[in-house]
């Protein structure tokens, strides 16, 4: 653990290495998810414009413990099991595929993948789960990638932080109005039906879905596109059928995952690592993408992208334990589906020598990934999963 400042002078603590982390991932009761237990908040001492504030002051199940959790928890997990995850597979593909189509009958073979591809797809796919309209589904994404976007102003944290929850607001209530056949709707019924929400925990809670339900998976889709386009040797295992989609999928995930660095988990009693103790009250930044570089954990070739590699389950990019990440089983599938759609069609390149990283301490990613590409048919065989 590594003392560490983050935006606004707000001290915190580093976990960096692979066993540190399982092991605060391994125990809710030392590493609580409440901010009531973090001393600088209980005492007041954050603020309501702090850069970070939508993902601290927020009573969704990312901020909950023990039965609250579990309250929350239980309310959206039947519609991402695998089982009902897997019925989506044909509509996600064919969203793909329509975003492929677009590709091909542009003049000029050149985009930028990210917002071509990498951002529609999820978006499309989680905007159409909770009912969002189209119209409303570019503000939505706008408002949900500040988020990850620790450059903004304290002014623009807090305008933002009420800007998320005033749209999500007027979709309840128009959902209200004419309900569909959407999980907006069904949270609707069961706050509604049974008040096993509050309108507050509503809002944080489509806040919560609709955000990981896009931006990461935006970020997983675009960072494995650009490793294999820089690491393109590794391309014919994935066309020749040797190794499957997700195997692209797992090792970004362990690479560059999405979430670099979570924010947070709170020492509920003074803890020990090593040489270092940290006190009760502390907050904890959970640093997937430290973690992913650990050698102890991954071996000698931590550093290096290797879809081979053999040792992808030990990844900890989705979470770990009671705070797995729900939607896990449709970010794998939407990942594998991208890619294999994407380069079972085209041969592309980058079209610049540097990308930019997103302007976060949260988030993995890069702001744009421009390449050129030329298509090529028929269509390579493929193992999808």
């Amino acid at each position: 653990m590594t003392p560490v400042q983050l935006p606004g002078n707000v001290a915190a603590w580093a976990v960096t290495h692979h066993t540190a982390l399982t092991a605060v991932l391994n125990d809710p009761v030392t590493y609580a998810k409440d901010p009531a237990n973090w001393t600088a908040w209980r005492e007041g001492h954050i603020r309501s414009d702090w850069e970070l504030i939508s993902w601290i002051a927020a009573p969704n199940m990312l901020n909950t413990d023990d039965a609250q959790h579990r309250r929350l928890r239980d309310l959206t997990s039947k519609a991402f099991t695998a089982r009902q995850v897997e019925q989506l597979r044909p509509r996600v593909t064919a969203i793909a595929d329509r975003l492929i189509d677009q590709m091909r009958q542009l003049d000029i073979c050149a985009v930028d993948l990210k917002a071509s591809y990498a951002l529609p797809l999820p978006l499309t796919v989680i905007s159409e789960l909770f009912g969002i309209p189209e119209d409303d589904r570019a503000d939505m994404e706008r408002l949900c990638a500040t988020v990850f976007d620790q450059t903004i102003t304290p002014a623009q944290a807090a305008t933002n932080h009420q800007a998320l929850q005033d749209f999500f607001a007027d979709l309840i209530a128009a959902k209200r109005r004419s309900p569909g056949d959407d999980l907006t709707s069904g949270l609707i019924q069961a706050r509604d039906a049974g008040n096993r929400l509050s309108e507050t925990e509503l809002v944080w809670t489509l806040i919560l879905m609709l955000g990981a339900g896009h931006e990461t998976t935006v970020n997983l889709i675009t960072n494995a596109a650009a490793a294999l386009i820089t690491h393109h040797e590794q391309l014919p295992l994935l066309l020749g059928g040797i190794l499957p989609w997700s195997a692209a999928v797992e090792e970004t995930l362990r690479w560059a995952p999405p979430i670099a660095a979570m924010p947070f988990r709170y020492t509920t009693t003074d803890v020990h690592f090593d040489d270092v103790t940290v006190p009760a009250g502390q907050a904890l930044l959970l640093c997937f993408a430290a973690a992913a570089g650990d050698t102890a954990a991954h071996g000698p070739t931590a550093e290096r992208f290797d879809i081979a590699r053999t040792q992808h389950a030990r990844h900890l990019s989705l979470g770990h334990g009671t705070h797995f990440c729900l939607g896990a089983p449709l970010a794998r599938m939407e990942g594998a589906i991208a890619l294999e759609r994407l380069f079972t069609t085209f041969d592309l390149t980058l079209a610049t020598d540097h990308l930019r990283p997103m302007p976060s301490i949260v988030a993995t990613g890069v702001t744009a990934l421009p390449v050129t590409y030329t298509p090529h048919a028929p269509a390579l065989g493929s193992a999808s999963g």
